[in-house]
């Protein structure tokens, strides 16, 4: 079972990066599937999560409005667009995938699958 997160790299504030979580070794429609950040010297926090069926979501309230999250089933793949970013969206953005709940969580302990991270960087 493997996510691997890509789409990383410097922009400067207001611009727009594509991140994307990669799934192989599991039935990828059955998981609920999210994004984590995490800042230097900060604990990893909750970005935003999408439901199995696709048809729920949830974002932290820093990104509403600039990122949207995605998934495709068919590619088993999950996409961040980000929008309008910030310095302070400077992190490693980890995606993480879950079975275990019965509606999509930001609890970062019920996520029992994680990619590797990519770093997103927002100069000002």
């Amino acid at each position: 079972v493997q996510l691997q997160a890509s789409g990383g790299g410097l922009v400067q504030a207001g611009g727009s990066l594509r991140l994307s979580c990669a799934a192989s070794g599991l039935i990828f429609s059955r998981y609920d599937m999210a994004w984590f950040r995490q800042a230097p010297g900060k604990e990893r926090e909750f970005v935003t999560a999408i439901s199995w069926t696709g048809d729920s979501t949830l974002y932290a309230d820093s990104v509403k409005g600039r990122f949207t999250i995605s998934r495709d089933d068919a590619k088993n793949t999950m996409t961040l667009q980000m929008n309008s970013l910030k310095p302070e969206d400077t992190a490693v953005y980890y995606c993480a995938a879950t079975r275990t709940t019965v509606e999509i969580t930001t609890r970062i302990s019920l996520y029992d699958l994680w990619g590797q991270g990519t770093q997103v960087t927002v100069s000002s």
